[in-house]
């Protein structure tokens, strides 16, 4: 092992011990604040891992996250694929800027918890709604990016491929995808988190079912442990969709590091 390598491996650890020691002070924070307190203004920690259990035994916390989970990552599919397909388009024509731009501001000038029981009540309280609302509210952070990202070419490269009579396909995949795909995968990670908030947001308006559903039974039953539980598990729902992206990142960038080995893979 290498002089660097063990330099990696203290700060690895060193960010571990980082992570559990703001853990620990978040839980005695919590656990000092609830006390004195009624168990349904601040339910203590013992108590919310207790009502996690109950949940867990049930099936009832599995049960909702399954299908929130489903509209999250169906909305997210939808709204960035739709989102980089329009904006490479965008990125391509400014005319198509031009027209399609108020639109896209007015758009996102209005907040998601005002349209979404307009949403609701066009398409219903499935999950369709759900997913639509998820899908809005992750389509313009990556449109933007994308738009960003390929506008973001240096215009030698460009020059290059044309010298080489690469068509427009070949450019696209050799030199604008991978130019592009880290500010792409930016905005995804953003998306990520946001269209967690969209499923949550469709689901207090209407819904029988889903993580915002159950809290909203909760709230009315005064149960705030349970209310807890579920924002701990939106909040670990966020965490595992933005690892994921960033792992995505960190397999499909490799070609950005100085390894020959990760640069003789990708171009495999």
């Amino acid at each position: 092992m290498d002089y660097n390598q063990v330099i990696r491996s203290k700060l690895k650890r060193g960010r571990i011990w980082l992570l559990l020691g703001s853990l620990v002070f978040g839980l005695a924070v919590w656990q000092f604040a609830s006390s004195g307190l009624p168990t349904f203004i601040l339910p203590p920690p013992l108590l919310t891992a207790q009502r996690l259990l109950k949940a867990l035994a049930d099936g009832s916390l599995i049960r909702h996250s399954l299908v929130t989970l489903l509209e999250v990552l169906l909305g997210l599919f939808f709204g960035a694929g739709l989102a980089s397909l329009l904006g490479y388009f965008l990125a391509k024509s400014r005319l198509l800027e031009r027209v399609l731009a108020p639109y896209l501001v007015a758009s996102q000038a209005i907040p998601i918890v005002a349209i979404a029981p307009l949403l609701v009540i066009w398409f219903g309280p499935g999950m369709f709604s759900k997913v639509l609302i998820c899908s809005l509210i992750v389509f313009f952070p990556v449109l933007v990016n994308t738009v960003v990202g390929l506008r973001a070419v240096p215009e030698d490269l460009r020059d290059l491929m044309r010298s080489l009579h690469a068509t427009r396909r070949q450019t696209l995949r050799y030199l604008e995808l991978p130019a592009a795909l880290p500010v792409l995968l930016g905005g995804l990670r953003i998306g990520a988190t946001l269209s967690v908030i969209g499923a949550v947001v469709g689901e207090f308006v209407g819904a029988n079912q889903g993580l915002g559903f159950l809290i909203n039974v909760a709230r009315g039953q005064y149960d705030t442990a349970l209310v807890f539980v579920v924002v701990l598990t939106l909040i670990l729902m966020a965490i595992v969709l933005y690892g994921s992206v960033t792992v995505l990142e960190s397999q499909w960038l490799r070609w950005q590091s100085n390894d020959p080995d990760s640069i003789h893979e990708v171009n495999k």
